[in-house]
């Protein structure tokens, strides 16, 4: 689930996974083009390598924006993946250096 929080922020919940995903992909990368976005990830209950996908298309669309992405409270599991697929790098850095 996708929840706006409050103005520029916003959180995910639940199970990110194949199905889950492909429903979150429009609305999130619209939040992350709109402007700069603090995204929470500590509601993830478990995820897979789509949820990884979902994370980068958001990543896209802020860096086409020239917004900043924020990425924070990454849950162990979605963290090990990151790792596995060594996109760490990537998805940790900010989209852009200043708004």
């Amino acid at each position: 689930m996708l929840e706006r929080t409050a103005p520029g922020q916003a959180r995910l919940s639940g199970r990110l996974n194949m199905d889950s995903c492909g429903p979150l992909a429009a609305p999130l990368a619209k939040l992350a083009g709109e402007a700069p976005l603090r995204l929470d990830l500590s509601g993830i209950a478990g995820a897979d390598s789509a949820a990884l996908a979902l994370l980068l298309g958001a990543r896209r669309a802020a860096d086409a924006a020239g917004h900043a992405l924020s990425l924070e409270n990454w849950p162990s599991g979605l963290s090990a993946l990151l790792d596995l697929y060594s996109l760490a790098e990537l998805l940790s850095a900010p989209a852009a250096e200043a708004e």
